[in-house]
């Protein structure tokens, strides 16, 4: 999470460590981004492990691209949607499979993306700009107990009505059509003092995000899916940015015990100090992983 000479992926030495990259394995990246964590996946998979990457975002896969064309015929990136891993590896098992759902610093570096309030671009969000309804869409059409609902729900913002009503009584002045407008709709109405300085509206714009792009839809179904195109041994690392997420990985690990896998972490393992330091964004990431064992059903 960085651009793409600064990137710096999330917790790479302990994805690393957890998802025991070898050389020979098949390795899926099924949120590619920029390619920081696929790129030391094939370094140490090397000389003839694989890996296969997805992305839904067109833009940050070409990125990937160029980056990772130094590993040659090692490497495929396919765009397309981290459920839909079963279907892109067909009958071949994958060693291990590593998720980092959190947006991309190209994404969020992005003014004209629309994901971040800090500069002033297009209220849009999409991951995949080719289709969907944007952030605008979302914030001046739905009803104001729809939009108090969405931002508690996917934000979990306690001041969730509050915003709600300062979006729709802005909103009837004038068509909400930037982040910056948002942000700073959101900021008279949300109480000014957030634990860890967190910026009042992270959270709505948060909410907006995993709605615009469905984050949450068939999450679990999407980690159990994953799992099971595991080898015997083989190791599904999830490295998500916020509760819902990890709730969503928490639970899926905690069913697929019930059924020939074991939970290799406890406890969510979280970035250390210095990793906070130098990458402010890692704060909040939390890595989980499960293994399939022999006899897994």
């Amino acid at each position: 999470m960085g651009s793409d000479g600064g990137h710096v992926p999330v917790l790479l030495a302990e994805a690393l460590e957890l998802l025991a990259v070898r050389p020979g394995g098949l390795y899926v990246d099924g949120t590619v981004g920029l390619g920081g964590h696929a790129a030391a996946v094939l370094r140490a998979s090397a000389p003839d492990g694989r890996l296969l990457g997805l992305d839904r975002d067109g833009e940050t896969l070409e990125r990937a691209r160029a980056r990772l064309a130094e590993f040659g015929g090692r490497v495929r990136l396919e765009p397309g949607d981290y459920r839909e891993i079963p279907e892109r590896l067909g009958r071949e098992k994958a060693d291990g499979i590593l998720l980092d759902l959190g947006v991309s610093s190209a994404q969020l570096d992005d003014a004209g993306r629309g994901f971040s309030f800090q500069a002033e671009g297009p209220l849009d969000m999409r991951m995949d700009r080719s289709a969907g309804t944007t952030a605008a869409d979302l914030v001046n059409r739905m009803r104001e107990s729809e939009l108090a609902d969405l931002i508690y729900e996917y934000g979990e913002e306690p001041a969730s009505r509050r915003i709600a009503r300062a979006i729709v009584f802005a909103r009837e002045r004038q068509r909400i059509a930037t982040t910056t407008e948002l942000a700073d709709v959101v900021r008279r109405a949300a109480p000014r003092r957030r634990p860890g300085g967190l910026h009042p509206a992270t959270r709505t714009f948060q909410a907006l995000r995993i709605r615009v792009n469905r984050e949450l839809e068939g999450l679990g179904e999407a980690f159990e899916g994953a799992a099971r195109c595991l080898t015997p041994g083989g190791r599904l690392a999830v490295i998500a940015f916020h509760s819902l997420e990890d709730r969503a990985a928490k639970e899926a690990f905690r069913a697929l015990a019930a059924r020939g896998f074991r939970v290799l972490t406890k406890k969510p393992i979280r970035p250390g100090e210095a990793e906070v330091r130098a990458n402010p964004r890692a704060r909040s990431a939390r890595l989980r992983a499960v293994e399939r064992e022999e006899a897994a059903a």
